[in-house]
């Protein structure tokens, strides 16, 4: 047994050949296939936090990424993503990210740093890109550069690649996707220039190619070149298949060492990492762009687990994995998946709740599995001076995160949960069409309970009296939430299901559904009555309903969306007015708004309940009670919210047993999983 400095217990082994083997890129050699993937955690923008990112890097070090490759920097002011964020642009700079550079080198791993100019992305009034063109996702419009403009941008990104090699990187990435920059040049949708650098197809990736071949030429032969490609734009007047494998050539004509790849830009209306997306749905564009290159390409995209990746590598589609989230949710994926220990991985479950949406409103990335990820310094779970006897009441999100951390801090913990399986509210979010990756997470804390010793009491509802003879030092209530019933006149009535019953128990319900609340357990709930659930996701259908084609069939890969049908006919029904779906997190919330609309719900807002009966549920409109209606529907679902089960509290407390509260049972809002594991882990590092 190997245990490792997280407190995770391992069994090494060799299961993943392909994974797990070497590989020469350039005159480097990796000594797996994973690669860390770029992701912005906010902690590259102020010098001050440094430290902070070279431990994060540090941690994915030691867990056995073969490469990592930064955040974006910008090469020049021009390219910043938001004023004053991160960019790279002289000695003083360079020489600061020794200590990141120095600290992954310590720890036996590689890493590169991406350079990334935002163009039109960028968010602030002196951006620029290839014609005047303002991102639909973006107030400020860029300024067209002129010729000479173009040619001290490549010097900027060369400049960059230059003080990235003195500041001890091992190479670099060159951003050419996402609709960035690059981007941006290579794309009639945002390219309408007609001299040297638009106009035909080897004019737009002239910039690309141009940018790759000097800073090849200043580096000199022995450092990694990288280009992160757009495989498919996902939006109109995308790249064509074509112009995509002749950039790949040209790029590997001038000394770029591997390609890496990107799919869609920030803009695009298709999804292309929520956890709704398939695993690996993208893998066989990649696999297509690969035989034309004789340099190794980097699959990418919602790749989650070693099989999947082993599978991608086997078949043929890459030579490397690139994974960001994955990363952020278990540093020690790789040591892992060497150990043969995937069910000990903490699993991405694409949920964007603590990073991509924290970094689309610039705050310091993390992760909803992990928070300790990006707070390596801050957050620290180290052994315990004194061992004590703690009882967790609840296994939900916040319960299984409290008595996990305990354990491995050294205290002996017992977990109590009333119901059969663990999991709270996961088990439920688990059975929503597009969430079943939360399963992962289940099965995470299932596994790491059982390698530390957590004593595990399932269909057990404890009571205060036991609690208090276990002669516990500590307790922990986890206790989580119920539905809460409104009081409307008919609400017991035999068609009124709250959305436990639905989706745990089971109960069945008509062709004609009516769901009361459109917060996030609505709008969920909508989904699934508008869903044909299968055991897996099907690639191809999902693909048919964003409209997803094969690269060579359309420009950006684009096709028109045939949704499947819904088998019932849903209301959605909001007491305020206003765009139902308004709260819901940036990076999400479009997705599953476009989905209702696909499925034809029906969104009311502004509604009063006035009953229910055997007609069914009868509603008015506004303030003033208009417009009165009667939904003729079968079964009516609440999903009004949630009350606390606080119902251990009082007599612990009054006993004088140190007792804390969390999760739901501490706060009933809105359910949060992403606060509740944080404040299960924040309080097991107190005890």
């Amino acid at each position: 047994m190997v245990r490792r400095g997280t407190g995770e217990t391992v069994n090494p082994s060799i299961r993943y050949p392909k994974l797990l083997s070497p590989l020469d890129v350039g005159t480097t050699t990796l000594k797996n296939r994973v690669i860390m993937g770029s992701i912005h955690t906010g902690l590259e923008d102020r010098a001050r936090d440094t430290g902070r990112l070279a431990e994060y890097f540090a941690e994915r070090a030691r867990g056995g990424v073969a490469l990592i490759i930064t955040g974006g920097y910008a090469p020049n002011r021009t390219g910043w993503l938001l004023p004053f964020g991160a960019k790279l642009t002289n000695r003083l700079e360079a020489r600061r990210h020794r200590r990141i550079t120095d600290a992954v080198h310590r720890e036996g791993g590689k890493i590169a740093l991406q350079i990334l100019h935002a163009g039109r992305y960028s968010y602030q009034p002196f951006s620029v890109s290839a014609s005047s063109i303002k991102a639909p996702i973006n107030p400020f419009r860029p300024r067209r550069l002129t010729s000479r403009g173009v040619r001290w941008q490549i010097r900027n990104f060369v400049r960059c690649a230059r003080l990235a090699q003195s500041a001890g990187y091992d190479g670099v990435e060159i951003m050419g996707g996402e609709g960035y920059f690059i981007n941006q040049f290579l794309s009639e949708r945002t390219n309408r220039r007609r001299d040297e650098w638009g106009g035909s197809p080897e004019n737009r990736r002239r910039i690309a190619v141009e940018i790759a071949r000097e800073i090849r030429a200043a580096v000199g032969k022995d450092f990694l070149v990288i280009f992160r490609l757009s495989m498919a734009d996902l939006v109109e007047g995308g790249q064509s298949w074509g112009d995509i494998v002749a950039l790949a050539q040209d790029l590997e004509s001038v000394g770029v060492d591997a390609i890496n790849t990107d799919i869609g830009w920030h803009e695009s209306r298709v999804p292309t990492i929520v956890t709704s997306v398939p695993r690996g749905a993208f893998a066989d564009i990649t696999g297509k762009l690969e035989k034309h290159v004789g340099i190794p390409v980097a699959a990418s995209n919602r790749i989650n687990m070693p099989d999947m990746a082993e599978n991608i590598l086997s078949r043929g589609d890459a030579q490397l994995i690139s994974m960001a989230r994955p990363m952020l949710a278990d540093p020690f994926w790789v040591r892992k998946a060497e150990a043969d220990a995937a069910d000990s991985i903490n699993t991405c479950i694409a949920c964007n709740q603590a990073c991509l949406d924290h970094a689309f409103v610039h705050k310091t990335v993390s992760c909803l599995v992990n928070p300790r990820a990006g707070r390596e310094v801050e957050l620290q779970l180290l052994p315990a001076r004194k061992t004590k006897k703690v009882a967790v009441v609840g296994g939900g999100p916040a319960g299984l995160s409290a008595a996990l951390e305990s354990a491995r801090r050294g205290h002996a913990v017992s977990l109590f949960e009333a119901r059969d399986q663990l999991g709270g509210q996961f088990g439920i979010a688990q059975r929503i069409p597009g969430k079943e990756e939360f399963s992962e997470t289940i099965r995470y804390f299932t596994t790491a309970l059982r390698q530390a010793d957590v004593a595990v009491h399932l269909g057990h509802k404890v009571t205060a009296a036991e609690l208090l003879a276990g002669g516990f030092d500590d307790v922990v209530l986890a206790t989580g939430v119920v539905p809460r019933m409104p009081s409307i006149p008919g609400i017991d009535h035999p068609s009124v299901l709250s959305y436990a019953q639905l989706v745990e128990e089971g109960k069945p319900v008509g062709d004609r559904v009516a769901v009361i609340g459109a917060g996030g357990i609505g709008i969920d709930i909508s989904e699934f009555l508008t869903t044909d659930a299968s055991p897996t996701l099907d690639l191809k259908e999902w693909k048919q309903e964003w409209g997803v084609t094969e690269p060579e069939a359309a420009p950006g890969a684009l096709t028109t969306p045939v949704p499947a049908r819904s088998p019932r006919e849903v209301y959605l029904l909001q007491r305020k007015k206003g765009r139902i779906g308004a709260g819901l997190a940036k990076t999400t919330g479009w997705v599953h708004r476009a989905a209702l609309k696909a499925k034809g719900v029906h969104e009311l807002t502004g509604v009063n309940y006035e009953r229910i009966d055997d007609d069914g549920l009868h509603i008015t409109f506004g303030e003033r009670r208009e417009n009165p209606r009667t939904l003729d529907v079968d079964t009516i679902v609440v999903c009004a919210g949630q009350e606390s089960v606080r119902d251990l509290v009082d007599q612990l407390t009054e006993s004088g047993t140190p007792t804390h509260v969390i999760g739901g049972a501490d706060v009933a809002a809105e359910l949060d999983a992403k606060r509740a594991i944080e404040q299960g882990t924040r309080l097991a590092a107190s005890i």
